[in-house]
């Protein structure tokens, strides 16, 4: 639902539930859920997608999804569950730090690389374009954001995919999970239209925070 309104936040939402429940689903299932999301999202606000900023974010993703996929393939759950809880926290600083980087080339190839590494390790790749996007509002943020997502996504699947990080266990989870995202989607085009984008990110970043902790006292104790 978060996701369908302002273009990102399923991960951060997501990611530190399935870390506490069943943390082997992480991040492929996540991934390819958000997939979805994104795939609808484009398709409802494809005129407003901003194509040059997504091409040089995407020319940054490729490295950054490389390196993610090699994370998730040599590093052991517990580490990757803190890596969620840590990435949670981070990003949730950074969309409330009121920072406005401009959105130039070099940002953009740093924020690509950035939510690649993330977005593939740990499902949460949202903050950094969020961050460099944070002048984009409305139909423009959400169609740019999942242009972006929707291509980088095909990317993380194919370097998790690659590393082995794609299952039968992933696939199954997927299907059964699969009419949740479609739902939030449906549910956020009628928010779009009575809720305040600021205060649902607010709300979100909060519900992420818990999460993150959540997962961290998991972890420690």
């Amino acid at each position: 639902m978060l996701q369908g309104s302002i273009g990102f936040g399923m991960g951060m939402i997501a990611a530190p539930v399935v870390a506490l429940v069943q943390p082997t689903l992480l991040p492929a299932t996540l991934v390819l859920l958000a997939a979805v999301v994104t795939t609808l999202t484009l398709v409802t606000d494809r005129q407003h997608v901003d194509l040059r900023g997504t091409g040089w974010a995407l020319t940054g993703r490729v490295p950054g999804s490389v390196a993610g996929a090699a994370v998730v393939a040599l590093a052991p759950d517990r580490v990757l569950a803190l890596l969620v809880a840590a990435v949670v926290l981070a990003g949730t600083v950074i969309t409330g730090l009121g920072w406005r980087p401009e959105p130039t080339k070099g940002a953009l190839l740093t924020a690509g690389a950035a939510s690649g590494l993330f977005g593939t390790a740990t499902s949460i790749g949202g903050p950094p374009m969020a961050l460099v996007w944070q002048g984009h509002h409305g139909a423009r943020l959400r169609g740019t954001m999942s242009a972006f997502f929707l291509v980088g996504s095909a990317v993380s699947v194919a370097t998790l995919a690659v590393a082995g990080a794609v299952d039968a266990e992933i696939m199954r989870a997927v299907l059964l999970l699969l009419p949740m995202p479609v739902v939030g989607f449906v549910l956020s085009r009628g928010l779009n239209r009575v809720l305040d984008p600021v205060r649902q990110r607010r709300v979100a970043i909060a519900v992420s925070v818990v999460g993150a902790v959540l997962l961290i006292g998991q972890q420690v104790l």
